[in-house]
């Protein structure tokens, strides 16, 4: 995959910076109060935090380059995007309170540590007011916690997993993308319609945060259809070689697989699964089924062929007809010569509703922006009507059931849309207990002074 071209303005760094003898973040006074890395010249800095190496990498690298035209956009180049649909219109394409927008990148390598690192060095040594990106939840939650402790306001990438905004949630941390508990309740109508009440499910689970909440969250919905749970076996992130855990799939009496994968590691898992003839075979006198999950166009392109007819769910895709998404899409068409990922779309999404943020409240300072967020409604990003939830950071917004397509006329044409679930029946109560019950909470806010 190509890497995008950055502008002058953009500095990659391809390896995690060494976060010991850093210097703490600076501590600047504004007229109101103190908070860290206030802008004091005619630019401000935002870091963008994405893995562009490890089994992730080719979705952040599709990150970056929503983030550079996120930037464009802002700073008044190219076409505006999104910007020309978005409801609010603080925003005019002079950058941000007067300032133009700059930035600096960095490479979570999927890697918890590496990503803390990273975004450590871009607080300390680059002065940025905010962290984007990430395509893991485990990064997520580790990056998301350091933005916490240095007083920056986190608005995270892809992460799915329940507890980013879940017994994880953080007063300085914001989520745009769905969740896994989102992809349950979305996907478990569709299932029953296809596949029947009477199922038999093994699951194969990344062994991390986003693995865990994502198969509780399939097979409490799953369960609640009439199917039953055969086995559910954790997978190391990364294994490349998955064919000792499919195997014994072959004798379990299972009639479904469940790939709580993703990225490299879907695109590698449903490979052999379909190598070893499972989609061939009828068990329990039904057509053997895989399922994912959580779906990406990238890992779609990646798996080709072996995704034909197998469902899972999306935060968002470029084939949706509203004016958000044809705006971003021939905005980001143009640049790069194809459509963009839902990972993109969710990195472009949250760098302008940061910048936004700032323009309503009238301050960088992280707690200001925090308060703009909190409970903010908006529309024509691409989803419909949206609501940033006050209680835990949350977005909330319809949730896209998608379908391996049969016959795609294109490479980029591989999966289609089968059901828009609205958004009414994906929502749950903050203190569900899939994300940590009455004791989880925000907690407060953090400016870094």
């Amino acid at each position: 995959m190509t890497r995008p071209t950055l502008t002058r303005r953009g500095v990659i760094k391809t390896g995690a910076y060494a976060g010991a003898g850093l210097a703490l973040p600076t501590i600047f006074t504004s007229r109101a109060r103190a908070f860290t890395n206030a802008p004091t010249g005619s630019t401000v800095k935002f870091g963008f935090n994405v893995p562009q190496t490890g089994p992730y990498a080719d979705e952040g690298l599709d990150e970056l380059r929503a983030q550079e035209l996120a930037i464009e956009h802002l700073n008044g180049m190219g076409d505006g995007g999104m910007l020309n649909t978005f409801s609010s219109k603080a925003l005019d394409g002079t950058g941000i309170l007067g300032k133009q927008v700059d930035y600096v990148t960095g490479d979570t390598q999927t890697k918890s540590d590496a990503a803390r690192a990273s975004a450590k060095a871009m607080i300390e040594k680059d002065g940025v007011v905010m962290i984007n990106g990430g395509s893991s939840s485990g990064v997520a939650v580790a990056v998301q916690g350091l933005c916490q402790e240095a007083g920056i306001i986190f608005m995270a990438g892809l992460t799915h997993s329940n507890d980013t905004t879940g017994k994880d949630r953080k007063k300085n941390g914001f989520r745009h993308f769905f969740n896994a508990y989102m992809s349950g309740a979305a996907l478990a109508p569709v299932l029953e319609k296809a596949y029947g009440t009477d199922r038999r499910a093994y699951h194969l689970t990344a062994d991390y945060t986003w693995g865990y909440t994502q198969q509780e969250s399939i097979q409490a919905s799953t369960e609640a259809i009439g199917w039953e749970t055969v086995n559910n076996v954790l997978t190391p992130v990364g294994a490349g070689d998955f064919s000792s855990y499919i195997a014994p799939v072959l004798n379990s009496g299972a009639d479904v697989l469940v790939l709580n994968h993703y990225g490299g590691d879907m695109i590698n898992s449903i490979t052999q699964a379909v190598q070893f003839g499972l989609r061939d075979k009828q068990v329990n006198g039904k057509n053997f089924e895989i399922v994912v999950p959580l779906y990406s166009e990238l890992m779609a392109e990646g798996a080709g062929d072996n995704i034909k007819g197998v469902y899972g769910s999306m935060n968002w895709n470029w084939q949706l007809s509203d004016p958000g998404t044809k705006a971003f899409v021939k905005s980001f068409g143009e640049k790069y010569g194809r459509p963009p990922s839902n990972s993109a779309h969710t990195c472009y999404v949250q760098t302008l509703l940061y910048a936004d943020a700032v323009a309503r409240a009238g301050s960088f300072d992280p707690c200001a922006v925090a308060e703009a967020l909190e409970g903010f409604e908006f529309d024509g990003m691409g989803n419909g009507p949206v609501l940033y939830r006050a209680e835990d950071h949350q977005c909330f917004k319809d949730v896209l059931v998608m379908k391996g397509k049969d016959n795609p006329s294109t490479k980029y044409d591989i999966l289609e849309i089968v059901e828009v679930t609205p958004v009414d029946h994906v929502t749950y109560p903050p203190d569900h207990p899939m994300f940590g019950g009455a004791e989880a909470t925000l907690g407060q806010c953090n400016n870094g002074a």
